[in-house]
C-alpha cells in the first residue's frame, strides 16, 4: 500500500477544501486553530498499471499551509504527525509532497524519529525526488526540440542547482543529454563550487546573467513572488521548466517566444478516480499528479518498499534510470507542452 502526504497551497485554499469535504469547523477556523489541527487521512484509492498490477493507496493531508513556514515548531510537528499517521495506518511506502519534503530536509527531522509511542521507520518514506528529477530531464529532452532548441548547442541554466533535485538534473543533463553548456545558479557559493568540481564543468553565474544567456531554464528553487524577470532579455525561443513550488513562473514570463512548462508533473494512462488533485491546479486532475507522489506508486507497483529518495544530493543516475523505466512501464508520461502552446509558435 502506498501513501501520499500533501497540503494545500494556501490557507484560503485549505479552508475552501475543508468546506467542500464537510469539515466546517476547519473551514471556519483561524490559522492558530489550523496550527494545532491533526493530519487527516482523506481519501483511499485503487490504481491499476497497464501491466495489470493493482495497488491501493491513501492521501493524508498534513493540515500544513505555507503561511506556517515561519513557525518552526508547527511546521516540524505537522510533517512528523502526518508521517506517524501514515505508519500507524499500515502504509508500506509514503511520499512526502510539496513543502513536507522541504521541511523534512531543511529542518533536519531525521533527529526526531520518536513521535509519542511511535518509532518512525525511515524505510517507509521517500521524498520522491529521484522520479521528479528524471521527469524534469525528460521534459527538457522532449520539449526543447519542439520549440526549435537543439540541446547539443543549447545553454541550460539550472536555478537551484545545488539542491537535491537540481544537482541530479545537472548530472543527468551533462552525462546523458549532452547539452552544450550548463549554467549553475544557487544562493550559496561554496556548494556551487563543490558541484562544479563534481561535474568537472559548468559555469557559475548570478541569476540575471544566466537568464540572459539560457536557451533552457530549469527552475528547481522556490520563486519569490517579488522577483521580477525582464522577459525582453531572455533568448528567443526559450523553454522554462517550472519545477519549483508553488508553480507561478508562467505568470511572469510566458509568451512572446518564452514557453513555460510545469515541471515535475506526470500524466497517468487512465483516470485515477480521486479528488486530491482537484485543488492542485492540474489541467487534467484525474490523470495528472506530482512526480514525487507517482514515485510512491511506482515503488509499490514494483514492491520496492524502501526510502528510494532520501537525504540531500544522494540521487544517482542509475536510480534515475531505474525509476524512469518503471515510470514508463506503469503508464506515467512526463507532462509536455500542450497543442495550444505549440500552435502559438506559428504566431511568434
Amino acid at each position: 500500500m502506498f501513501g501520499l502526504i500533501g497540503h494545500s497551497s494556501s490557507f484560503e485554499e485549505a479552508r475552501h477544501k475543508a468546506r467542500t469535504l464537510g469539515y466546517d469547523d476547519y473551514a471556519d477556523g483561524d490559522l492558530d486553530m489550523w496550527c494545532s489541527a491533526p493530519p487527516q487521512l482523506l481519501e483511499t484509492i485503487q490504481v491499476t498499471s497497464p501491466t495489470g498490477a493493482t495497488i491501493q493507496g491513501s492521501y493524508i493531508d498534513s493540515c500544513f499551509v505555507p503561511e506556517m513556514l515561519s513557525r518552526f515548531k508547527t511546521a516540524r510537528r505537522k510533517v512528523l504527525n502526518a508521517m506517524e499517521l501514515a505508519q500507524k495506518s499500515g502504509i508500506d511506502i509514503t511520499a512526502l509532497g510539496g513543502f513536507t519534503s522541504i521541511i523534512f530536509e531543511n529542518f533536519k527531522l531525521l533527529q526526531f524519529q520518536q513521535i509519542r509511542s511511535t518509532m518512525l521507520e525511515w524505510s517507509r518514506f521517500t521524498t520522491g525526488n529521484t522520479h521528479t528529477a528524471w521527469v524534469i530531464c525528460r521534459q527538457v529532452e522532449t520539449n526543447a526540440p519542439l520549440v526549435g532548441i537543439e540541446l547539443n548547442r543549447a545553454k541550460v541554466a539550472v536555478v537551484g542547482a545545488t539542491g537535491d533535485i537540481g544537482s541530479a538534473v545537472c548530472r543527468w543533463l551533462q552525462q546523458h543529454t549532452g547539452v552544450a553548456e550548463l549554467l549553475l545558479v544557487a544562493r550559496q557559493a561554496l556548494p556551487l563550487l563543490d558541484l562544479q568540481g563534481e561535474l568537472g564543468g559548468g559555469r557559475i553565474l548570478e541569476l540575471a546573467p544566466a537568464l540572459a544567456e539560457a536557451d533552457v531554464v530549469v527552475w528547481v528553487a522556490s520563486l519569490p513572488q517579488t522577483l521580477e524577470i525582464d522577459a525582453a532579455r531572455l533568448p528567443k525561443p526559450c523553454l522554462m521548466i517550472d519545477g519549483g513550488y508553488p508553480k507561478n513562473l508562467d505568470t511572469k514570463v510566458a509568451g512572446n517566444g518564452v514557453h513555460v512548462l510545469k515541471g515535475g508533473i506526470v500524466e497517468f494512462w487512465q483516470d485515477i478516480g480521486w479528488q486530491m488533485m482537484e485543488v492542485a491546479e492540474m489541467a487534467n486532475p484525474q490523470r495528472q499528479l506530482f512526480a514525487c507522489f507517482a514515485e510512491a506508486m511506482l515503488l509499490d507497483f514494483e514492491n520496492w518498499h524502501t526510502n528510494f529518495s532520501w537525504g540531500r544530493n544522494n540521487i544517482t543516475l542509475a536510480n534515475m534510470e531505474k525509476i524512469g523505466k518503471a515510470s514508463v512501464r506503469h503508464g506515467f508520461q512526463a507532462l509536455g507542452l500542450t497543442p495550444a502552446q505549440l500552435g502559438s509558435l506559428a504566431t511568434v
